[in-house]
């Protein structure tokens, strides 16, 4: 349909009438002329439209200031309001494009023999009714087919969708009950064939076409769920692509053709204009997502290697083979090198050229390759190797896009496409090729592989060697030989293409003399020939424990001790009798724990460049650790070639030698980290000196190294020591760590009993999960059985033995719970060598699990605080009943401290009482190594009460005499009490004699009422650190007084 031409522009292509556009044929109702009996009045009505017009205006603006008044009430800062303005605008930016899109596509499908005739510099007389190219021609016939038959194929779309994709969808989902399509219309725009290009000369049995399409319609398809209100649909569509379709095979009877297979010789380009709820797809990000998504179904059927197949005749032979043919051969792709690129990196403002961080694009259909990224080259040397199937020749094209690599956006650097079939003629085709849209060539080296049906010519693959010497040695950790095989691929390096494989039992070497192999091997999936010599040894790790000497403590029956003897099992023919105890092995609880302290590193390499490598910069570092099958990941520090990480990580470890400490160092990056070096401890190392602190050299890069604290902390079986443990331990606590864990431990599950059955199951297949916080382990499932053996152990790190419990539940596979267990791990500390080795039964009543849980208390021995007590405290072990590990420092003997971190504070009979204000417990202490003051505020007691309710009270601390938010440091805030417990740690870095020069002033106070900003206080106490001893840190009570007194201790 043509524009008359003194139409205006149409403000959107959407809003085109159905009717005839010209104003002379229909003139618009407004333009009427007024009724004389109206009073000669002709403005009234326009009057009135402007000013509804007016209110309509003002209205939309008063909307758009709605979500910066909800951001307001609800306290949200303006960056929401900011953000959310620039999703709206990024949005509008979107969707004014895809309509200028839609707009300029349908006026160039609308006047193409004018604009054809312009860009020609041709006159309307000149110009032939149609342009005809050497080998695309026009087919407007065939869109005069397609424009009269558009009508009755919407109508036919209308039905379908409604007829049978609706009931699908509604059935699909209960929430999609009220799915239905409220409006289906293909529009007035047909689809439009641009061209039409046959192929001759292929194969006689067959006929090639090329269509290439074009549409771009005013397709409007609503859809509706009613029962969310929720409208979304499409408005307005582009579609462009080449669709190949073959005609093939040629018959001698009607039709004359038995199939047509149809599909895009590449991937078409999609626009789609979403409205309703779907308009949040033209937010910037999604719409683009969204499209490639479309484009991925479309792709999956109907772009190469995926065809559509249309069967013509019944009884079509062979036809597998026209929906999926074997490809017509294999390119081998060689992208050697680049030169003469253009440099894309700028800086200061172009003021500086730079060069360029080029990599390439390899692409033919929907297989793509990237190459590596060579930084700061125009003439980049690749040497890369890639390999495609070509499906159909001619048609596909080889096409390399060349990119520079920015951490932004990639800058375009220029762009080839080679025909295939200019490869398949020329056989090998090695050149430099021009880049179109940029400056410069590419260096190619194409060849066409053939796929050929004769096994003789496998022989004749030319490699660089067919007859590799290697002799390189690996040596691997078995732990069962009779099941574990050895897999060996040889593969072609450039291509990594596997040239061969071979599987070895090794309970092979288990018959062989000495346990070795020295043989030639003939390899799997290859030649009749292809052969792989191998040498094979294998040795039995043999301990002799009788000349083994571990630290030993006394423990419970069978748990701590090595040479306990298991029973033997199955030495009657009658049923055993119930045990009453657990029997583990002579390993279970003899597991340590390993702590690693990450303090710092010297003199590493800088990664970071700027100013195109004109600037060098530093590194932003961290440290990854690898341990027992864990792994662990430190902080970054920011520019910084000598960081300070000065973090604590703990990990369970076993005794089993070979094991490695990986430390590997890594400078943190925007798209890549780069790396900075590595180093390894042996753990046997560790484990039989107890301590290791060094400086480790790092590996495999120029300069750095990195100081490493690990200590092996061995579980103990009592619980005397366990106050002094939480006291060391909250002195020498990193804020960047992980709470330090106190104890470990063990738990031996060995059967369950008695499990009850689940209505309508015959079978159970029970099995336990232990979680203690936020750790957990799963047993194996023992199948059809109510009385399942699991003989399985799992270990935890606790770092709070008075609060933490253990959580076990016995659950059957597809059954649910059978019974759950809840152990408080108080009651092992106040067990007989904190040890419980018994049956419990399950909360259900029915069911009993037989286990052993043991802890063990976790006493550093270098962790440079000493814990005190007070005179009066009972005496408890000493330290040094460990045996002295070699190299270590001599033990310290202390008595348990009357310190109760985190525990319920108990008044001792034998304390002062406290004063008419109450106490806070504080801890001070000075940690040399960090240079920081520590202060741990523990808890009040007895605070006063003025009102009818208790308050609410939290402790401010401030560093005198500056009064700045610096050194001012609070608690969180405790509900209603008069003795609430913080156990909060703060830290002030300043040096020691700073320090002492200092005073501490510690108020707790408490809010006056909820809408009032004042703070009541409820007491205060001043400390002169200078008075103070800071190298202690002792746990004291100090008398809370009012602003005129200090307090006192």
């Amino acid at each position: 349909m043509e524009r008359s031409p003194g139409e205006g522009p149409s403000p959107s292509p959407m809003d085109q009438p159905s009717a005839p556009s010209d104003p002379t044929d229909q003139p618009p109702a407004a333009h009427a002329k007024p009724d004389p009996g109206s009073g000669g009045q002709p403005a009234g009505p326009g009057a009135a439209g402007e000013a509804l017009a007016v209110l309509t205006s003002f209205g939309r603006r008063l909307l758009v200031l709605i979500p910066v008044y909800l951001a307001g009430a609800v306290g949200l800062s303006v960056g929401f309001v900011l953000f959310g303005l620039a999703l709206y605008l990024g949005w509008r930016r979107v969707r004014d494009e895809k309509e200028r899109s839609l707009r300029a596509a349908r006026q160039l499908l609308d006047d193409e023999e004018q604009l054809t005739a312009k860009t020609l510099y041709m006159s309307h007389r000149e110009l032939p009714a149609w342009v005809s190219f050497p080998d695309v021609e026009k087919a407007e016939w065939l869109n005069k087919i397609v424009a009269q038959v558009w009508p009755f194929l919407g109508q036919y779309m209308e039905k379908l969708l409604a007829e049978t994709v609706a009931p699908a969808v509604r059935g699909s989902n209960p929430h999609l009950q009220t799915f239905t399509f409220t409006r289906v219309e293909l529009g007035e725009k047909p689809l439009r064939i641009i061209g039409v290009k046959v192929h001759p000369g292929q194969r006689k049995e067959q006929i090639l076409l090329d269509l290439n399409i074009s549409y771009v319609g005013d397709v409007q398809i609503d859809v509706e769920v009613k029962k969310y209100f929720c409208k979304a649909g499409v408005k307005g569509m582009q579609l462009h692509g080449v669709l190949r379709v073959i005609l093939e095979p040629l018959i001698g009877d009607l039709p004359f053709v038995g199939a047509v297979s149809m599909f895009f010789i590449r991937r078409p380009t999609l626009d789609i204009n979403w409205t309703g709820m779907t308009n949040l797809l033209d937010i910037p990000g999604l719409s683009s997502l969204s499209d490639t998504m479309i484009m991925d179904s479309i792709a999956a059927f109907l772009v190469l290697p995926n065809r559509l197949l249309v069967p013509l005749v019944p009884d079509l032979q062979d036809v597998a083979q026209l929906r999926s043919p074997l490809p017509r051969g294999i390119i081998r792709i060689h992208l050697l090198a680049a030169r003469g690129l253009s440099s894309k990196d700028k800086y200061v403002k172009g003021l500086i050229e730079g060069k360029s961080d080029p990599y390439a694009l390899v692409r033919l259909g929907t297989q793509t390759f990237c190459s590596r990224v060579i930084d700061e080259e125009l003439n980049p040397q690749w040497g890369e190797t890639y390999e495609v199937m070509v499906h159909e020749v001619p048609g596909q094209e080889i096409e390399v896009e060349v990119f520079d690599k920015d951490p932004d956006k990639d800058d375009f650097l220029g762009r080839m496409k080679l025909d295939v079939g200019k490869v398949l003629q020329a056989s090998v085709l090695d050149d430099w090729f021009p880049l179109q849209g940029g400056q410069g060539q590419v260096h190619l080296r194409l060849e066409w592989l053939s796929l050929l049906s004769d096994a003789e010519k496998l022989e004749q693959a030319v490699y660089s060697t067919n007859c590799p010497v290697w002799e390189e040695a690996f040596r691997f950790f078995l732990q069962d030989p009779q099941s574990q095989e050895l897999d060996v691929q040889v593969k072609d390096d450039s291509r990594a293409l596997t040239l061969g494989a071979l599987t070895l039992p090794l309970a092979r070497l288990l018959t062989a003399p000495e346990l070795i192999l020295d043989q030639w091997f003939q390899l799997s999936s290859s030649g009749p020939n292809s052969r792989l010599y191998m040498k094979l040894v294998m040795r039995i790790l043999y301990l002799d424990s009788s000349e083994i000497c571990f630290p030993t403590v006394p423990g419970c029956p069978g748990a701590w001790d090595v040479d306990s003897e298991n029973p033997q099992r199955g030495s009657s023919v009658d049923a055993p009798p119930r045990p009453c105890h657990t029997t583990p092995d002579s390993q279970f609880g003899t597991e340590h724990v390993l702590r690693i302290h990450v303090l710092e590193a010297q003199d590493l390499i800088a990664k970071d460049r700027f100013l195109g490598g004109l600037v060098k910069g530093k590194s932003d570092p961290y440290v990854k650790l690898k341990l027992a099958g864990r792994s662990f990941r430190s902080h970054v520090v920011r520019e910084d070639l000598n960081p300070r990480w000065n973090e604590v990580f703990e990990v369970i470890v076993t005794s089993v030698p070979g094991q490695e400490l990986e430390v590997e160092v890594f400078d943190k990056d925007l798209d890549k980290d780069d790396f900075l070096g590595r180093c390894k401890v042996r753990l046997t190392t560790v484990l039989n000196s107890g301590f290791l602190d060094e400086w480790l050299t790092l590996e495999d890069v120029p300069s750095g190294r990195l100081h490493l604290r690990l200590e092996r902390l061995t579980p103990r079986p009592t619980a005397a020591e366990l106050e002094e443990v939480l006291q060391v331990n909250s002195l020498i606590q990193t804020q960047k760590s992980a709470e330090l864990a106190a104890a470990l431990l063990s738990i031996y599950m060995e059967r369950a009993e008695d499990l009850p059955l689940r209505k309508g199951t015959k079978h159970l297949s029970p099995y336990a999960t232990l979680t203690v916080g936020d750790s957990s382990h799963k047993t194996k499932t023992i199948s059809q059985t109510s009385a399942p053996v699991w003989d399985e152990s799992a270990s935890f790190l606790i770092r709070k033995p008075h609060t933490e419990s253990l959580e076990l539940q016995v659950r059957g596979e597809g059954t649910g719970v059978l019974g759950s267990l809840s152990l408080p791990l108080s009651e092992l500390l106040v067990a007989d060598q904190l040890c419980l080795d018994r049956w419990f039964t399950l909360s259900s009543g029915q069911g009993q699990v037989l286990l052993r849980a043991q802890l063990g208390i976790l006493v550093s021995q270098h962790s440079g605080v000493e814990a005190h007590s007070h005179s009066y405290s009972h005496s408890s072990s000493s330290l040094s009943e460990e045996p002295e590990l070699s190299g270590g420092p001599p033990h310290i003997t202390s008595s348990a401290p009357e310190l109760r971190q985190r525990l319920t504070h108990v008044d001792s009979p034998l304390e002062a009482p406290a004063g008419p204000l109450g106490q806070v417990k504080l801890t001070l202490w000075y940690y040399s190594e960090e240079r920081k003051l520590v202060s741990i505020v523990h808890g009040c007691r007895s605070l006063r009460q003025n009102g009818r309710d208790p308050p609410d009270p939290y402790v401010s601390l401030l560093l005198l005499p500056d009064k700045n938010r610096g050194t001012k440091r609070r608690t969180s805030q405790k509900k209603r009490t008069l003795s609430p417990e913080f156990n909060e740690r703060f830290e002030w870095e300043l040096p020691l004699d700073e320090a002492q020069r200092r005073k501490l002033d510690v108020s707790v106070k408490s809010n006056s009422s909820f809408m009032s900003r004042e703070r009541e206080l409820l007491g205060k106490v001043q400390l002169d650190l200078a008075e103070t001893d800071l190298s202690q840190g002792v746990a004291r009570w100090y008398d809370l007084m009012d602003n005129k007194d200090k307090g006192s201790s």
